[in-house]
Order: C-alpha cells, then structure tokens, then sequence
C-alpha cells in the first residue's frame, strides 16, 4: 500500500527539514512524498534536494495560496492512501503511517485520523496543547467537533471522487473537505487512538483576530453548505473543545 504525503510550502527553510527528516524515517515501506513550494526565495527547495529519500514530484511555482497549493498536491499523488503534513509539523514518531495502514487493510475504510500535539513554534519540546479527537458519530460536526487534519488520512480514490479543496474558502477549506467526505458522503471511518502528528502553533486560521473570525465565518457557510444543521450552542460547545485541549495533558509515557 503507497501513502501520500502532501507538504505545501513557502519560504519554510527554518522548518521543512524536520519535516523531511520526519517522513523519511517512517517504517512503512512504501511512502511517497510529495512537495508543492510556492516559488520560495529563500533556502527551502535547496534543503529538499538534501533528502531525495522517498520523494515523489516536486513543484515549484507560484500559486493562488495554501489551497491551492493543496489541489496541485493533490493532482500529483499517486497513492493509494493520501495524508498531508505542513512544511512546518512533524509525525509523533517513525510508525505513524505504519498504523494508518493497518487501518486501512479494512477494504472499506475511506479515511482515518489520530490524535494531534500542537507545540511551541520555538520548541518543538513544549507542549502547548493536545487536540485528543474521538470516534465520528453522525452530528458532531454541528457541535464543533473535527478530527485534526495533519492527523486525518484517506483513500486517494476518495478525494478523485469526492472533490478537492474549495478555494472559494480562504482559511477553512480544510474543514469544508472533511464535513463534506465525512458528515455529508458518509464515507466509512475510523478513529487510531494514538498520536499522530506534531502540529506547530502559528497555522493561517491563527494568525489574527481577523482570520479566526473569517475561519469561523467560513466554517459556518462549510455546514450549511452540506446541509449540516448548526446546533444554538454552537460557539460555546467550540470554544469549551479547545479550552480543554489546553487543560488536558496525556499521561506520561502514554502514546496518545
């Protein structure tokens, strides 16, 4: 079984090396990475050329943003499983694809996630927050839940078939993908107790005030476009999931 991993970036030498680093040391045999870069002007490609294990194509170009830096990916995997990883994240550790493909040895399984540590931007040491997701079960969605997308992982048939990223979403087309393949196909899923990725704090949807409103704005249009009912207690359930992400630690020496 091939997996895909998908990695977008832009000017992200002082990072993407751990990133490489992260999935060439993965255990499972047959891994594919893919790069889009954005035409960086700093080191960023020249870095990737130190580590042509398991590289698959590599672009770079300019693009009209994050997402569509996305579907290019996208455009270019060749998996039979597709994950993606920010130029900037790691995996927990070298057996998280190993896992994924456990899962997906069940011929129906469309797409799995894990759990996700969101550290410091400085220290990767620090943990800042743990996102500990759960099982999908029909409504969730409209209460604030979504699995952590560094952690989500599906069939590349799936996304042939089902759509890409929508550009028409500036911050949250990563949450309109997974309500759309997970709330309104209905495409079978599973949860992998267990840490997966290593996430650190600074993405887009956080860079300011203002894209956390527009995030939460365009996670709003993401339900109601498929048809995903949007519960009163909406905000409050949301915001009460994150504040506990910061208050809950995993217990030590425990893998999720």
């Amino acid at each position: 079984m091939k997996i895909s991993v998908l990695t977008v970036a832009l000017n992200a030498a002082e990072t993407i090396e751990d990133t490489l680093r992260s999935v060439i040391s993965q255990t499972h045999p047959d891994v594919e990475h893919v790069i889009v870069d954005g035409a960086s002007t700093d080191d960023t490609l020249q870095i990737v050329k130190r580590y042509p294990q398991r590289l698959g194509k590599v672009i770079s170009e300019p693009d009209e943003g994050l997402y569509d830096a996305m579907n290019k990916a996208l455009d270019s995997a060749t998996g039979d499983v597709i994950g993606t990883l920010n130029a900037d994240d790691m995996y927990f550790d070298e057996h998280v694809l190993q896992r994924v493909a456990e899962a997906f040895e069940d011929p129906e399984l469309g797409a799995c996630w894990g759990d996700m540590q969101l550290m410091d931007f400085e220290d990767m040491h620090r943990l800042r927050r743990y996102w500990k997701s759960s099982p999908y079960k029909p409504g969730k969605f409209s209460r604030g839940w979504v699995p952590p997308h560094p952690a989500f992982f599906a069939r590349g048939d799936i996304y042939r078939e089902k759509g890409k990223f929508d550009l028409s979403y500036k911050v949250a087309a990563d949450f309109e993908m997974l309500v759309r393949l997970i709330e309104k196909c209905k495409i079978k899923t599973a949860y992998i107790p267990a840490t997966l990725s290593r996430f650190r704090l600074g993405g887009v949807s956080n860079q300011s005030l203002r894209n956390v409103s527009q995030g939460n704005r365009e996670i709003l249009r993401a339900l109601r476009t498929n048809s995903v009912s949007v519960s009163p207690f909406w905000p409050v359930t949301k915001f009460s999931g994150k504040l506990l992400q910061f208050l809950r630690k995993p217990v030590p020496n425990d893998q999720r």
